[in-house]
């Protein structure tokens, strides 16, 4: 995989200077996922399947989620659902797979939001010490796919650059690929 590091100017203890967002890559993240969906009343669960969703339940699917069965790598659910999930907090929290709205995996159209994640929406937040990690392709991707993907990234964290923040915003980014070296981005490069 071909990863990005942003380390930015944040200081996340403060609710003005989080980042956390939604990025669909323009030539998708070329990871496969497997997504379960989460729905109150499941009528047709195989039209759901059929659009790219590897799990669909309901109470049942709570049920297995809080015996520890997560194979699965991300969760969508709708707005009513979310009362019935809290108690799972503990279970889903730690692993980072609990919806939320600001990751738009909590969602009215699942239809949209499952082709979205299916077609590479990759979710971009700041950890405490204020960098960006993400994934934007992998190592088989055309260097223009990786460019593209990559100004994307860059773009919507410039756009989303939090209100509390004073002064420059970006300090340094560094491309690597899993395990690998990292390099030094001239930002200038991007903008």
């Amino acid at each position: 995989s071909a990863e990005a590091h942003f380390c930015l100017n944040l200081d996340t203890k403060y609710a003005d200077q989080q980042l956390r967002t939604t990025i669909v890559l323009p030539k998708g993240s070329g990871k496969e996922i497997k997504i379960a969906v989460l729905l109150p009343d499941v009528d047709n669960p195989q039209m759901i399947l059929d659009k790219g969703a590897a799990i669909v339940g309901s109470d049942d699917l709570i049920e297995t989620i809080s015996k520890g069965n997560l194979n699965f790598d991300l969760l969508l659910t709708t707005p009513e659902m979310m009362p019935r999930l809290t108690k799972l907090g503990k279970v889903l929290g730690p692993r980072g797979l609990m919806p939320s709205t600001k990751a738009g995996t909590v969602t009215t159209d699942i239809d949209s939001a499952l082709a979205e994640f299916k077609a590479g929406k990759v979710e971009c937040r700041a950890d405490k010490t204020g960098v960006v990690h993400i994934l934007f392709g992998k190592t088989n991707f055309t260097e223009e796919d990786l460019l593209e993907n990559l100004t994307a990234v860059f773009n919507s964290i410039k756009q989303y650059r939090p209100s509390g923040v004073k002064g420059k915003y970006f300090k340094t980014l560094k491309i690597c690929t899993t395990m690998g070296p990292s390099l030094n981005i001239d930002l200038s490069t991007l903008v």
